[in-house]
């Protein structure tokens, strides 16, 4: 996955002097935003999916006409439940619950258009986890771990008017103890 976000990257690069504009860059200054979208947790060779939902911050800096590189920060959390087994003596009933993510990260774009930046992103993702289990009559908390890890991801960010974007958004997160996740996201943000 890294190859290709890379590889969209370096195409969109290498076209963005076509597409030089005159006007400010409007990718550009400090932004918060509101998402939700997909999320699919995957432990022990099972998947589960779900929704997640969060807000972000951060500040993009222009590096040269067409180039932004910027910091970002981002807390969210996830409806996403994985479960095995029946909840019975011989068959206990697993379960990993997700619960807050929080991401810190840079990102590099580049405008394809006046109004539209592909941008790449990476850094570093923690997430809560719950594992319990059930046997049938009793209900156990085994473990709370926080999961530290490494995101991935690539976008696009449509502005929407002057101080508004829209935004889509895949991206990828591999944890430790085998656990990942993928997730696609849209947005609603305003710079400032």
């Amino acid at each position: 996955m890294r190859s290709i976000a890379f590889a969209a990257l370096l195409v969109a690069t290498a076209a963005t002097p076509a597409l030089a504009q005159d006007g400010p860059n409007p990718f550009t200054g400090a932004r918060v935003e509101g998402q939700i979208g997909w999320d699919r947790i995957q432990a022990d060779g099972g998947h589960k999916d779900g929704v997640d939902y969060g807000v972000a911050a951060g500040y993009d800096f222009a590096a040269g006409r067409n180039m932004i590189v910027g910091g970002e920060v981002e807390l969210s959390d996830s409806s996403t439940k994985q479960c095995y087994g029946s909840a019975t003596a011989l068959d206990p009933r697993d379960c990993l619950r997700t619960g807050r993510d929080i991401y810190v990260g840079a990102r590099v774009g580049t405008l394809v258009t006046p109004r539209t930046l592909l941008y790449a992103k990476a850094g570093y993702t923690n997430a809560r986890a719950k594992f319990t289990e059930d046997d049938g009559s009793d209900r156990y908390t085994l473990a709370r771990r926080d999961l530290d890890g490494v995101r991935v991801g690539i976008g696009t960010e449509y502005a929407v008017g002057p101080n508004s974007y829209v935004k889509a958004e895949y991206r990828y997160s591999n944890y430790e103890s085998g656990v990942s996740r993928n997730q696609v996201v849209g947005g609603f943000g305003f710079r400032f």
